[in-house]
């Protein structure tokens, strides 16, 4: 049986932690059922000086998990309809976090056969981070929830094909200037479930 991964997974540096999320399985409970997904996509949001993290303005009601302590749930609204679920890593009142920005179908989703690659429709279900939030049902209740808990996780399991991954540019923060250049994303090369197709070696 795969176990969770533990606090000290998150408290390491954001990077790494972004990196080593690919391949693993993200996992919803709720209502006696479960759903999950390979994380095939991830950003990073590393501290004060990222002018693209929420937190280096410092810290507002809406963002104050940040802040807190690794290994749980930040979940935010944007335009005022979608969910972004990130993951709060590194040490407290150091405010960073990896948001999961896509994940490939696993259990609770209509079956695919693993050799598509879960390709075709069931893809586009969990392809950028307010599907994911949509299709795992993930809201501002689980803001703050311990990732060590039960309603929500990650798994530390072997992959179900072998990962390479690719490093790119953040999506959608032009607004960061240099700190948009990063090559702060992270994909797993060859997922049908990118929520962009830009990919930078």
């Amino acid at each position: 049986m795969a176990e969770k991964l533990k606090p000290d997974f998150y408290e390491r540096p954001t990077l790494l932690v972004a990196w080593n999320l690919i391949g693993k399985l993200l996992v919803r409970k709720k209502d006696h059922r479960r759903f999950s997904g390979i994380i095939v996509e991830t950003e990073a949001y590393v501290g004060w000086d990222d002018k693209a993290c929420h937190g280096s303005r410092g810290m507002t009601r809406r963002n104050s998990v940040m802040f807190g302590k690794a290994a749980h749930a930040y979940v935010y609204l944007v335009y005022g309809m979608y969910y972004c679920l990130n993951l709060v890593t590194e040490r407290e009142n150091y405010p960073s976090a990896v948001l999961v920005r896509s994940i490939e179908p696993v259990e609770g989703f209509d079956p695919v056969p693993a050799e598509e690659g879960y390709g075709g429709r069931i893809a586009k279900v969990t392809s950028g981070p307010g599907l994911v939030c949509r299709a795992l049902d993930i809201d501002l209740k689980l803001n703050g929830v311990s990732l060590y808990g039960d309603e929500l996780f990650v798994e530390d399991v072997s992959p179900f094909k072998e990962i390479d991954v690719a490093a790119t540019p953040r999506i959608g923060v032009g607004y960061a200037g240099e700190y948009a250049r990063l090559p702060w994303r992270f994909v797993a090369i060859g997922s049908p479930c990118f929520s962009s197709k830009l990919i930078v070696s």
